[in-house]
Formats: structure tokens, C-alpha cells, sequence
């Protein structure tokens, strides 16, 4: 059987468990693949004797494993954006294929990675950098090729639902964010995670290859999820949902939204109960409605699965001397559109929204007038008269599916009105029935 040599950059924790699973399993993968996945070379910062590399070739520079002309596939396991693209175009340059897990560096990189790698006729694949160990990019690109992709909608950051599920036992975002970065799930300095940017990069990859359009991270609408409250989870529950941060992305007529934010989701959707740090895509084709992929979005060995998925289907290719090709982001380059992503006054969804008000008479009406002056349908109300304090209550509406533009001037409207305290606070609302 023949070997096919690896070089690992990286081996932090996906890092390690790519080495680890390769070892493990290296008799059934060989099997799929139908050749030895021999790594050949690895790199780190600083050595891993907890790892038993053996005889495997050492280094601490990244770069000794590109310029090995042994190395047949490059794995980018060392994240961040800089050093990672100088050395995947670097292996790129030399001819070797390309394996990665850096939603960042494909989300904002992505499209000069790819027009190089056409060029030099290699692979560059990224299954690991979304969604962990779900197979969603093989999905979308491959499993679901027949298919119009109408939508698709994820839970794709597990630290964030870890937050909100806690959150609905009362606790505050604070109390819960200090949790999650001791038990490993956020980092020191979480801002991508609960700022939503992390979701953005994978939402960003996914859209890609669902729609056919280039990569375009800079134009995606993102909100985080520090400003939600327990009273707000509370209130939504009441109402039958559960408040989820949700990566959405829609292909309309007229452009394609592209957006993070919380999310109002009804409780009897599916993806309303994948609860603590597990993740969830929900992909709409018109060929076959709709499908959901689950599982855990990050780990060491989870995130391996899919490394280690993609290695196996670039070893094929190499060891069979194949000229065949999976693309990029799932189509032909001439067959990629360049179509227009919207603006977020052009989102259309529906709105929860809280309005902190005087307990005077006439201000239900004030702020009906100015919702149906902006043509906005309010589906329910609620208005508890136990909430009544200093002389204050909170109103909160679910209005129907309105663009973004009119419930922002009917919240400024609000705002502006003697009889309303404070900001409007605003959640989006979906349904994925």
C-alpha cells in the first residue's frame, strides 16, 4: 500500500488529537483512504514529548515542514491570520495540498487561497473549520449538490449556547462567561466567541459554498450576545421560544442575507433544543427540504474527525494520481456568481421587542399608532401589571416578519416618545418550520 506523507503545523489541541487519531486508528483509516497516511514531519512552537512522536521528524519552525520536499499534504493546524496564509500559500507555491481548520483565515483569505491553489492544480480542504466534527461542508458541497439551497441556520459557536442555556436559570451573562473560561469553553478574551465573530467566519465559509458566491466576511452582519438579559430568556420562554445565537444566512431575489445575532427560536424547533456546547446547521433545499447536522462543534479529537475526513479524501487523490477534483466552495470557478449581500436594513425577520414604559393611559396606543404607521403587524403583546415599579412597566411585542429599516424608525420613533424610558431593546425572531 502506498504511503502518502503528512506534515502537521501545529499540534495544539486539534493538533495533538489529529496526531493521536492518525496513530489509533491508522489501520482503518488506510483502509478508507487505500494508502498509509504516513506523517512525515511535524512542527510546534515548542516540543510535545506527552504526544510520543518517536522517531518522527521535530521542529519549532513551520516552515521546515513546507520546504520538505517528502511532504505530500500540509496540515494548518497554528490559527490567527498572518503567519497561517504565508505558509498555506507557502505549501501552495511548492505544489503540496493543503488541510486546514482556520475558519479565520479561510472566511477572510479564503478567495486569494483558492485562486492560487487553482493555479498550482492542489487542494486546499477546510472541513474542520466549521462546525467541528459535523460533516456540514460535505454536506452542503457534496451530499446536498442536486439542491437550490433556500437557507441554512446554525448554532455554530458551542461557547455562546453554553451561555444562553445557563442563562436560563436566571444566572447573569457575566456569572456564566466567567464559568465557561474555567471550565476550557471560552477563551481569556472570549470577543469572538460571544461577539459573534467566530460565527460569522464559519457563516461566511457555509454561505459560500451553499449559494456559489465568493467569500465575503467583511459584508456579514454580526451582533453578540452580551446585552442579553435573563429577564429577556425569561419573557421569550413564556412566549414559547428560546433565545439562541444564530449564524443565518437566506438566498432572496433581490441578494443574500448574511447574519449573527440572537435569535428568537420556538421552543418546538428542533434546533430550539440543542442546548450547553454541542452545535447544530439546519440546511432548506429545495430538492430535499430540510436537513439538520449535530454534534460537537469544537475538541480536540472532534475537530481530528474532520481533519483526519479531509485527509483521507486528499489522500485518495494523490495516491491514485486522480485529476479529479472537488471545488473549492462546491462550484465551478465560471459558475460562481457575485451576488449582492444585503444590507442589514434590508434583513426581513420578525421582532421581539421590550419597550420599558410609563404606567400612564394612551401609551399602548402611542406605540400601536407608531407601529402601524411603519407598517408593522404586531402578532401578540404581553404587559404583566406585577412588573409595575416606580411608576414604570415593560411592554413587549412579537410583531409579524417585517425589513429591518422599519422596525429601526419605529424604535427610534418609540424612543423619542416622553412616556418611554430608556433604549428599545430588540431580538430577531425566526421560525424554521
Amino acid at each position: 500500500m502506498k504511503d502518502v506523507n503528512i506534515g502537521i503545523c501545529g499540534l495544539g489541541t486539534v493538533g495533538g488529537g489529529t496526531w493521536e487519531v492518525l496513530q489509533r486508528n491508522a489501520r482503518i483509516i488506510a483502509g478508507r483512504a487505500g494508502c498509509n497516511l504516513r506523517v512525515a514531519r511535524v512542527a510546534n512552537r515548542s516540543p510535545r514529548p506527552d504526544l510520543g512522536l518517536g522517531d518522527t521528524p521535530f521542529s519549532t519552525d513551520v516552515h521546515d515542514v513546507v520546504n520538505d520536499p517528502a511532504i505530500d499534504i500540509v496540515v494548518e493546524l497554528i490559527g490567527g491570520y498572518d503567519d497561517a496564509r504565508r505558509l498555506v500559500l507557502a505549501a501552495i507555491e511548492q505544489g503540496k495540498h493543503v488541510v486546514t481548520a482556520n475558519k479565520a483565515l479561510i472566511a477572510q483569505h479564503g478567495n486569494e487561497i483558492f485562486d492560487a491553489a487553482r493555479e498550482k492544480n492542489v487542494i486546499v480542504a477546510y472541513e474542520a473549520g466549521v462546525a467541528g466534527g459535523i460533516p456540514v461542508i460535505k454536506a452542503i458541497r457534496e451530499g446536498l449538490a442536486a439542491n437550490r439551497i433556500q437557507w441554512l441556520a446554525g448554532i455554530i459557536n458551542g461557547t455562546g449556547n453554553y451561555i444562553l442555556t445557563e442563562m436560563r436559570a436566571g444566572r447573569d451573562f457575566d456569572e456564566v462567561l466567567k464559568e465557561a473560561q474555567e471550565l476550557g469553553y471560552a477563551e481569556a478574551d472570549p470577543t469572538f466567541d460571544v461577539e459573534g465573530i467566530d460565527a460569522a467566519h464559519k457563516l461566511t465559509i457555509m454561505a459560500s459554498a451553499a449559494f456559489g458566491v465568493p467569500l465575503q466576511f467583511d459584508r456579514a452582519y454580526t451582533e453578540g450576545i452580551a446585552n442579553i438579559t435573563p429577564y429577556d430568556i425569561t419573557h421569550a420562554e413564556a412566549l414559547g421560544y428560546r433565545v439562541k445565537h444564530l449564524g443565518i444566512a437566506r438566498s432572496r431575489e433581490d441578494g443574500i442575507e448574511l447574519r449573527v445575532h440572537p435569535t428568537l427560536v420556538p421552543e418546538k424547533n428542533l434546533i430550539a433544543k440543542v442546548d450547553g456546547v454541542l452545535n447544530a446547521v439546519l440546511v432548506d433545499g429545495d430538492a430535499v427540504g430540510q436537513t439538520m447536522y449535530y454534534g460537537p462543534g469544537a475538541g480536540d479529537e472532534a475537530t481530528a474527525s474532520a481533519v483526519i475526513a479531509d485527509l483521507v479524501d486528499v489522500a485518495r487523490t494523490v495516491s491514485t494520481d486522480s485529476a479529479q477534483r472537488v471545488p473549492y466552495l462546491g462550484f465551478e470557478s465560471d459558475a460562481v456568481t457575485d451576488h449582492r449581500i444585503l444590507s442589514p436594513n434590508e434583513i426581513r425577520s420578525a421582532y421581539y421587542l421590550r419597550i420599558q414604559a410609563l404606567d400612564r393611559p394612551g401609551v399602548l396606543a402611542k406605540v400601536a399608532s407608531i407601529m402601524s404607521e411603519n407598517g408593522i403587524n404586531i402578532e401578540s403583546i404581553m404587559q404583566k401589571e406585577s412588573e409595575l415599579h416606580d411608576g414604570q412597566i415593560p411592554v413587549i411585542l412579537l410583531t409579524h416578519t417585517v425589513l429591518e429599516k422599519q422596525v429601526n424608525d419605529a424604535i427610534a420613533e418609540m424612543e423619542a416618545l416622553p412616556e418611554v424610558e430608556g433604549r428599545v431593546v430588540r431580538i430577531r425572531a425566526e421560525n424554521f418550520l
